[in-house]
């Protein structure tokens, strides 16, 4: 599978322990796109202006849709913002795609708490093994994915391979820190959303609601 398919594989593993946020999955799943792309050389990165690179075939459609999102002519722009316009609506289109190649099914009776939307389980596949297999052997680039949205932090230090997670290529660095800087904004957001509930509610008890 692709690294986002992966990822999300991870997710949902993960999923009975901890929840993932919706938003948090969104931006990690495009910053595992954008990642992956470097790889094709089907984008590049011009300090941090995300620029088309020579469009090889893809078979993923999802990854091929990620790659036409990215604008091809100047002005660029940079890989956080990127992150935040291809993320809408990312983690509900890696699920549709997986439960269509069959490696979804649907459950009653039982909650996830990833997304906290459908009772949806992995089905036991050979992709499913393969990420698995990436996952526990610590491959950097996943496991760095997985921490920006809080999979893996209960992981003991003895239990990684080469200690913390850390992507060598200078690239794929770049993609990861903004990952990180969105996911601060998200949290910032959340928190001020929360504040103003709060205020709300603190407002209503006040006038007698």
């Amino acid at each position: 599978m692709t690294t986002p398919r992966d990822l999300l594989a991870v997710a949902m593993d993960a999923a009975p322990v901890r929840a993932v946020e919706r938003g948090d999955l969104a931006l990690a799943l495009a910053a595992a796109e954008a990642i992956d792309l470097l790889a094709a050389r089907a984008i590049a990165l011009d300090g941090e202006l995300l620029v088309p690179g020579y469009r090889p075939a893809l078979t993923d459609r999802l990854l091929d849709e990620a790659a036409s999102s990215v604008l091809q002519q100047p002005p660029y722009e940079p890989i956080g913002e990127w992150l935040w316009r291809r993320g809408r609506g990312l983690s509900e289109a890696y699920l549709a795609a997986l439960e269509a190649d069959g490696q979804l099914t649907r459950q009653r009776h039982r909650r996830w708490l990833l997304l906290r939307t459908d009772e949806v389980v992995l089905v036991d596949t050979p992709a499913r093994r393969e990420a698995a297999h990436r996952w526990s052997s610590g491959e950097p680039v996943l496991a760095a994915l997985a921490a920006a949205v809080g999979i893996g932090e209960e992981r003991p230090d003895e239990e990684r391979p080469d200690g913390a997670p850390e992507a060598t290529d200078d690239d794929v660095t770049m993609v990861i820190t903004a990952l990180e800087d969105a996911m601060q904004e998200l949290a910032a957001e959340r928190q001020r959303r929360d504040r103003r509930r709060d205020d709300a509610a603190v407002d209503n008890v006040r006038r007698g609601y």
